[in-house]
């Protein structure tokens, strides 16, 4: 295949970016006149990011990067006075897989339409020449490739005068996607758009009146809102409900306490939504090579990598400033929740064990910061309770998770340090935490300190066969393959473990 080195950017400096791209259509209009009549001949250029992929390589190469290696992340802040050129250079070496990349159908598909035709087809992308080769190499459809390079970053007007010095004025059709592609759209015969922003619709309108635009999703309001639940994990809440688990067991019933908690509540909910983003951005790999996982938005492409980063600072932002109305200490709380889960997301979760000790930390991390919120002293015995009833949950979502992988066929996963010969040890880790839960909760009930909060503590020792009975009944579903990815998720749809969380609610009340 051959490659079609990028050339140096070059433009009109000082003038207003619109009156140029104006000026520039009035120059090639009368190159563009004569070609018109067989335009079906011209070579056709297609960019890469946001328009044949649903998605931006340089945040993928990011992301990828600090994913494997945090400390990457020093590496790459010594390139970046080298400006953007350099840092693509730097993160062009990321080992993506091409072939999973989310492809735009309807985009392959005009490709496919103008090499059937006879006409030449180019890539022509910001991104680095590593990654663009790889691309075209994979697909086997292009003619020729333009990339940035170390030194020069091929976007926008730089991207404009490369393609008119190799196809001349107006002698190009564009498949573009957002405001810096409006620069080669006004120096192309024909602009076509790819499901780009409204500005940058009524700005190419506005250049080019008879632009074409592909795969326009139509999507609604309600529908976006659906995709974007899904993506903040709005589901996951109900988790946050453990909050309110020390006002209960303080008897805690006033107002004020219940304000608290529902703050705490939201502020947890606002925090793990921001990591949840981010964990989607440093597994998109993983993800895409899941079999469910694969269809969540990011990893598909329905949400532009772009938004999801932007919306990460702004609810943390929003989960401080609400913990910050519950009390100092809490908001020190939310903000050590979202360190130890940041570091999941970068570092933990591919530690052996570590993991699962993990997740079971952040569970108790609520149940303390719901604590805090409300007044209330967290007793050991709660504490110890809770760190082993999550990690058997945890144990259980991994179980469940390398099940899924032995049933497909498919390898150890490689953003896990666990091997699918781990299964009966994890099981029957999964079933020591909950038992030794109940063990805890038996003790605690034997403890003077149940006379003290209960008028009829007897009623609590039937807690103990509910709890038995559901780990017993969660670990065998799991091994029956009927488990959800997630216990909690799996709870929460489950009629069985609805009784059984009310039964146990109504014994404590009755026990009060």
């Amino acid at each position: 295949m051959d490659r079609v080195s990028p050339n140096p950017a070059f433009g009109l400096p000082g003038e207003d970016r619109q009156a140029r791209l104006r000026l520039r259509i009035r120059r090639s209009e009368a190159a563009r006149a004569p070609r018109r009549a067989a335009d079906t001949g011209l070579p056709l250029v297609v960019d890469l990011d946001g328009t044949l992929i649903r998605t931006d390589l340089l945040v993928e190469s990011f992301f990828s990067e600090i994913g494997g290696a945090p400390r990457s992340v020093l590496a790459l802040a010594r390139v970046v006075p080298g400006g953007k050129a350099a840092i693509k250079h730097h993160l062009g070496g990321a080992d993506l897989d091409i072939g999973r990349l989310p492809y735009d159908v309807e985009v392959l598909g005009r490709i496919a339409e103008a090499k059937s035709s006879g006409r030449r087809v180019y890539l022509a992308s910001s991104s680095n020449a590593a990654l663009v080769e790889r691309v075209a190499r994979h697909l086997g459809l292009f003619d020729g490739w333009f990339a940035s390079d170390i030194a020069r970053n091929l976007s926008g007007a730089a991207k404009a005068e490369r393609l008119v010095a190799a196809f001349g004025e107006g002698g190009f059709d564009y498949v573009g996607h957002d405001g810096d592609d409006l620069e080669v759209w006004a120096r192309a015969s024909r602009a076509v758009a790819v499901r780009p922003a409204p500005a940058t619709r009524r700005r190419l309108l506005a250049l080019a009146p008879d632009a074409t635009f592909l795969s326009e999703s139509g999507t609604g309001w309600a529908q976006r809102a659906r995709i974007w639940a899904r993506l903040l994990r709005v589901h996951q809440y109900a988790k946050n409900t453990l909050v309110f688990v020390p006002a209960l067991m303080a008897h805690r019933f006033d107002g004020p306490a219940f304000l608290a908690a529902l703050l705490a509540f939201v502020a947890f909910s606002l925090c793990a939504s921001s990591v949840y983003l981010v964990n989607d951005l440093i597994d998109l790999e993983a993800d895409r090579a899941h079999p469910t996982k694969r269809h969540r938005a990011l990893a598909d492409g329905r949400v532009p990598l772009r938004a999801a980063m932007g919306a990460v600072p702004l609810l943390l932002a929003a989960a401080l400033g609400v913990s910050l109305a519950v009390s100092t200490a809490f908001a020190g709380v939310i903000l050590g929740y979202f360190a130890l889960t940041l570091a999941y997301s970068l570092v933990l979760k591919r530690k052996m064990l570590i993991d699962v000790v993990t997740l079971a930390g952040l569970y108790t991390v609520r149940v303390v910061g719901g604590a805090v919120a409300v007044g209330a002293v967290v007793s050991d015995w709660l504490l110890a309770f809770a760190l082993f009833m999550f990690m058997s949950l945890a144990l259980i979502k991994r179980y469940t998770e390398l099940t899924a992988r032995l049933d497909r066929g498919l390898p150890s996963p490689a953003n896990r340090d666990y091997e699918l010969s781990d299964l009966p040890i994890v099981a029957a880790l999964a079933a020591a935490s909950g038992y030794n839960a109940v063990v805890v909760l038996a003790l605690y009930l034997s403890s003077d300190a149940v006379t003290q909060l209960y008028s009829r503590p007897k009623l609590l020792w039937c807690v103990g066969p509910v709890i038995l009975y559901w780990i017993s009944r969660a670990l065998l579903l799991a091994h029956r393959r009927m488990m959800h990815d997630d216990p909690i998720v799996f709870a929460l749809r489950d009629r069985v473990s609805l009784i059984a969380a009310a039964t146990v609610g109504a014994l404590v009340l009755a026990a009060i």
